[in-house]
């Protein structure tokens, strides 16, 4: 528990750090701040940032995670231009969907399949690059399958 409460500060610090920072050169964005969904169905998370296209990726880092109340859990993460799906959390496992054309425009598009209660709760993604570091944020809230 402790490691996952020192993630939780260090993000909290970043974007503590990253609202200090002047506005201007490099931002990342949410498509939508707020997401509804039902259990068991799909939904795609988006977030946008600054692209500069005469840049290498291999210095581009990327970390999303699920914060709730009691857990910090990673969704993506991209660790100088490179997928690491060893570092995401066991229960988003086979159920997100990266679309790497998009990512090379500067959309982060995420499809997270078969969605669970539990999945609810607020999204951080933090974008790392040579020429900045921003941090988007929207939630999502699952609600249980109606029945009819």
């Amino acid at each position: 528990m402790q490691q996952e409460e020192k993630m939780i500060c260090r993000i909290l610090l970043l974007i503590i750090l990253t609202s200090c920072v002047s506005a201007g050169s490099f931002v990342v964005n949410v498509t939508q701040t707020c997401y509804q969904a039902e259990e068991n169905h799909n939904i795609t998370l988006e977030w946008t940032f600054t692209t500069k296209p005469d840049r290498s990726w291999t210095y581009i880092f990327i970390l999303c995670n699920l914060i709730t109340e009691d857990k910090l859990s990673v969704l993506y993460h991209v660790h100088e231009g490179v997928e690491v799906s060893e570092s995401q959390d066991a229960k988003f496992s086979g159920r997100v969907q990266s679309d790497k054309d998009a990512l090379r425009e500067g959309r982060i598009r995420l499809q997270l399949s078969r969605l669970r209660t539990d999945d609810s709760g607020l999204y951080l993604c933090e974008v790392n690059t040579d020429y900045g570091f921003s941090v988007g944020r929207c939630r999502l809230n699952v609600t249980g399958e109606i029945m009819q």
